[in-house]
C-alpha cells in the first residue's frame, strides 16, 4: 500500500517557515541553500523540485519516491505568489481548500473533502508514495495518517515561526524509527523515519 510521507525542511528548533509563512528558501528568504544540499535533492529526490528548477537543471528523472503531492491552501499560495499555478506539473497535484472556488490550473485538483478520508483513498490506489509538502495545518490534520518523515534538517535556528505541525494537531505521542540518514558537509542532514507500529503487549 502507498504511504503518506511528510518530506519537509525544518530548522533545528522545529520550524518550517518564518512567522509570516512565506517561502524561507526564496531568493529573498533566510534559508541557506548550499550546493551539496541541492545536489543531494537532485540525486535522491528530483521529483520534489519545482518545475522551473527541474527545467533549469535539465532534470527529466521521474524520481523513485513520489508520484503524487498534496498540500494545503496556504502552502499552495506561496507558489501562486511566485507566479506558479502548478509548481509540480510532473506529479499528480492535490490542494486541500474549502475557500478556493476554482483551481487556477487545470492540472491542480482542489479537494474540499476531509483530508484524512481523501488520503486513505489515495493510499489504496496504485502508484508510488504520496508526498505531503505542507503546510503545518494540513500536516496537523493528517498527523495520524503520516507513515514516514523525511526531515531536511537545516543547521540553523530561527526562534519562532510556523512549526512542523500546527498547534491544532491532537496530542498523540508517536515513536519513529530512523531508517536512513545523510549528513552533508554543509551541515544539513536528511533524516528518514518510519512510523513505529505498536506491538501487542
Amino acid at each position: 500500500m502507498r504511504r503518506l510521507v511528510y518530506y519537509i525542511a525544518s530548522s533545528l528548533d522545529g520550524f518550517i517557515a518564518g512567522p509570516d509563512g512565506s517561502d524561507p528558501s526564496s531568493p529573498d528568504g533566510f534559508w541557506p541553500i548550499p550546493e551539496d544540499y541541492i545536489q543531494h535533492i537532485i540525486t535522491e529526490y528530483p521529483e520534489t523540485l519545482p518545475g522551473p528548477a527541474r527545467a533549469a537543471f535539465s532534470i527529466t528523472d521521474g524520481g523513485k519516491h513520489f508520484d503524487t503531492v498534496v498540500e494545503g491552501r496556504r502552502s499552495y499560495e506561496v507558489g501562486l505568489k511566485a507566479g506558479l499555478t502548478n509548481a509540480y506539473p510532473h506529479l499528480r497535484h492535490l490542494v486541500f481548500s474549502r475557500t478556493l472556488s476554482a483551481s487556477p490550473d487545470p492540472d491542480v485538483e482542489l479537494v474540499a473533502d476531509d483530508p484524512v478520508a481523501t488520503v486513505r483513498q489515495l493510499k489504496q490506489q496504485d502508484g508510488k508514495d504520496i508526498w505531503l509538502v505542507g503546510g503545518a495545518e494540513l500536516a496537523g490534520a493528517l498527523y495520524s495518517e503520516i507513515d514516514g518523515l523525511v526531515i531536511k534538517l537545516s543547521p540553523m535556528t530561527i526562534g519562532s515561526g510556523i512549526p512542523l505541525f500546527s498547534h491544532k494537531a491532537v496530542f498523540d505521542p508517536c515513536n519513529w524509527d530512523l531508517t536512513d540518514h545523510t549528513v552533508l558537509k554543509s551541515g544539513a542532514a536528511f533524516l528518514t523515519y518510519a512510523r513505529r507500529i505498536p506491538t501487542a503487549s
